[in-house]
């Protein structure tokens, strides 16, 4: 999964090589270009070989953002591409760029029944009181109600549902989740702490930093892989 910053930061060859990693790996991989907010980065998306892609409208209005996601969907899947959006806006913080809770709006089902037939697309993010980044001391939140009624919708269209900001969870509440359409989990901040955490331990030599910080990463992902019960279904 690549976010658009990545882009920005003259990340074409990052792209290259995640694709041609994915192509050449033993195990289906497909390479997800995330959160997509302007016109501009999501076609240059659909021109550098990703498998899917996700049009952020969440930050404008309902009908912008209908209108947005329906245009970008027509071109995607002309290219074969998958196209998950969002309705709803997360709070939170993820790559620098942060929602503030005042901001944040869970989905409503009648809009996601109107936006899911006007723009044709694969996978729908929700916004369920789950955050970007780290949860608050009270832990989350989830309106596992509105989850259940969003995926009555939507396995009736075909669609299927993404939760974004799931590092923090809960065994029992990625259950709770997959038993009400969950089928595509974003997690972000625990891979990224574990890489941190391993930088701040001490190491002899530069090589051997990267490893341990990319060994740390693995075992974070391989967790949820079994957790979000992918493990093994290659």
């Amino acid at each position: 999964m690549i976010h658009p910053s990545a882009l920005k930061e003259g990340g074409l060859p990052l792209v290259a090589c995640c694709v041609s990693a994915a192509e050449h790996s033993s195990v289906p991989i497909t390479v997800h270009f995330d959160h997509g907010t302007s016109k501009l980065e999501l076609m240059e998306a659909i021109v550098l070989g990703f498998d899917s892609l996700m049009v952020d409208g969440s930050h404008l209005p309902f009908k912008d953002n209908i209108s947005h996601t329906k245009y970008i969907s027509f071109l995607a899947h002309s290219k074969g591409m998958l196209v998950e959006a969002e309705l709803g806006r997360l709070s939170g913080t993820e790559d620098g760029l942060t929602v503030e809770d005042y901001e944040a709006k869970l989905t409503d089902v009648n809009q996601a029944e109107e936006f899911i037939d006007e723009t044709d697309i694969d996978a729908l993010a929700v916004c369920i009181g789950n955050v970007h980044g780290k949860y608050p001391s009270s832990g989350p939140n989830l309106k596992l109600d509105l989850l259940k009624d969003l995926h009555a919708l939507s396995s009736k269209k075909g669609v299927l549902l993404v939760l974004h900001g799931a590092s923090g969870l809960s065994a029992e509440l990625i259950k709770g989740c997959i038993e009400r359409g969950v089928r595509k989990f974003n997690v972000n901040t625990e891979v990224r702490k574990a890489y941190m955490d391993s930088l701040s331990r001490p190491k002899s030599d530069l090589i051997h930093l990267m490893a341990s910080a990319k060994e740390a990463m693995k075992a974070v992902v391989a967790e949820k892989m079994r957790l979000f019960g992918s493990s093994g279904k290659a």
